[in-house]
């Protein structure tokens, strides 16, 4: 994120946005995933997220991606968790 625009005000609330590393987690079949070290950009006054473009997709894919490793792994109950860095 560092070399891109950064929005100045949210478009929600117009408070400031900030980059964040935050976790994402999903949860499907009592099987329960977590991306943790995605960068984001956070408005600090009402939390609204903002992705990088195809920051999100890129997040459903990855989740995915954990969904079917549980599945081939047969680890219908518990959670994995991905991490980005």
């Amino acid at each position: 994120m560092s070399n891109k625009r950064t929005p100045k005000d949210c478009s929600d609330c117009g408070g400031c946005v900030r980059p964040k590393s935050i976790t994402q987690e999903y949860e499907r079949d009592g099987v329960r995933v977590s991306v943790s070290g995605v960068q984001v950009l956070e408005c600090e006054k009402c939390g609204e997220v903002y992705f990088e473009p195809g920051g999100a997709q890129a997040l459903v894919e990855a989740a995915e991606s954990l969904f079917a490793l549980a599945r081939r792994t047969n680890q219908h109950k518990g959670k994995l968790i991905g991490a980005v860095s």
